[in-house]
């Protein structure tokens, strides 16, 4: 028998909590470790790995382009990256799209988009509204406009510009905003991811959406996390009806590949012009490739059908597993974004979890998140209950 192989990363720098298990190996919503044990996939990279792992369509694309380009530079034009963003233009409504690399760098460009288009119309010192619980990112402007003082602590002086409010409350955004003629834009996720899987309710989208048309202010929805179908519609604010200005998107459009993408309506699409914005890799062959491919293969295999009659199926066997039980709170979400609540702190449900065979995180302290594969089966939904239910259980009796 082989020996048990350690799980360290030593010359690695120690930004995470990781748990001690090292992954060699994927395929569809499972996993395996270097000692060969398998875990079913309930977190799917952190809402990245929309297709699950080696995916019998989209391996073979990326293959296909390693061997042709990898990366040019934006110097010149990349075919994918058109044909991308006139399928994200016709996903969503808008009209034209900038390329990154990941979620941070969407939502800088976001801030970046909302300065300016505030400063174009002689605004000096643009402020932006954001909400408590949000989470943007760990950049110095992002982590500003993120809600969660941990993040922050040891990296002040914060970027200033950001005006906080709590979700949901239409009377508190009129009330911080009130006379402040240096408001440009509004920030917040459809559905907060970091913060708690805390939804925004569709009558307030729909009344933010008349404030910031009635205000001449940008409506800009970060869709990193709940957007590319992973509520049941391609972006999560669909579900309301409403159309934003700036859409910041990363983690599942690239199904894995890092990728990031800013789409913008006509009130945003032409403020950054050359020489304002841009990205050595933002925009590569290979990252345009997996972005199409994850697109088209959802498209093929009704993979928005599948992430609601799945995430439904999902929602409902936790609520009758784990809703009753006192010390939990709420099971909520959206699709195949799911939270449950618990009265009491819960990261050691994690390595738990692990133990099982099972991988889930907790964020926001108290809130089980489940961000599985979109091509997750009820079969395999039922597995994460029966897996997840005794361990809640026995932590709850604790």
């Amino acid at each position: 028998m082989t020996a048990f192989i350690e799980a360290a990363s030593p010359h690695v720098m120690n930004t995470y909590g990781r748990v001690p298990i090292a992954l060699e190996r994927g395929q569809g919503s499972r996993v395996w470790d270097v000692n060969g044990k398998q875990y079913l996939d309930a977190l799917g990279g952190i809402a990245v790995n929309t297709l699950g792992h080696n995916h019998p369509r989209l391996v073979p694309a990326l293959q296909d382009q390693l061997s042709k380009l990898i990366h040019t530079s934006n110097y010149y034009h990349v075919p994918g990256q058109e044909q991308l963003a006139a399928k994200l233009v016709e996903l969503s409504g808008m009209q034209n799209v900038f390329f990154c690399n990941s979620g941070l760098e969407a939502n800088e460009a976001a801030l970046k988009i909302a300065r300016k288009f505030g400063v174009d119309k002689g605004i000096a010192k643009p402020e932006i509204v954001v909400y408590e619980k949000a989470f943007h990112g760990r950049s110095i402007a992002t982590m500003s406009a993120t809600g969660n003082p941990k993040i922050h602590t040891g990296f002040g002086p914060l970027v200033e510009g950001f005006i906080r409010v709590p979700v949901n409350n239409i009377e508190a955004i009129r009330q911080a905003t009130e006379g402040n003629p240096n408001v440009v834009a509004v920030f917040f996720e459809t559905i907060q991811g970091e913060g708690g899987i805390n939804p925004m309710r569709i009558e307030y989208l729909q009344q933010l959406r008349q404030l910031c048309d009635e205000r001449g202010w940008l409506m800009m929805i970060d869709e990193v996390q709940c957007g590319m179908g992973r509520t049941g519609k391609w972006f999560a604010h669909q579900w309301a009806g409403i159309v934003p200005d700036v859409m910041p998107l990363a983690k599942g459009l690239g199904s894995g590949v890092p990728i990031g993408a800013v789409v913008a309506g006509p009130k945003a699409a032409n403020v950054l012009q050359p020489g304002n914005h841009g990205t050595t890799f933002g925009g590569n062959p290979l990252a345009m490739r997996a972005g199409n491919e994850t697109i088209r293969i959802m498209e093929e295999d009704g993979l928005l059908h599948n992430a609601t009659a799945v995430g439904l199926h999902l929602k409902t066997a936790l609520q009758h597993a784990l809703g009753s039980l006192p010390g939990v709170k709420e099971v909520r979400g959206q699709g195949l974004m799911l939270g449950v609540e618990l009265t009491k702190p819960c990261g050691v449900l994690v390595g738990r979890a692990a133990d099982a065979g099972l991988l889930i995180s907790v964020t926001a302290d108290s809130v089980i998140r489940l961000v599985p594969p979109l091509i997750l089966t009820t079969a395999e939904a039922d597995e994460i209950v029966a897996l997840l239910a005794p361990l809640v259980q026995a932590f709850l009796a604790e």
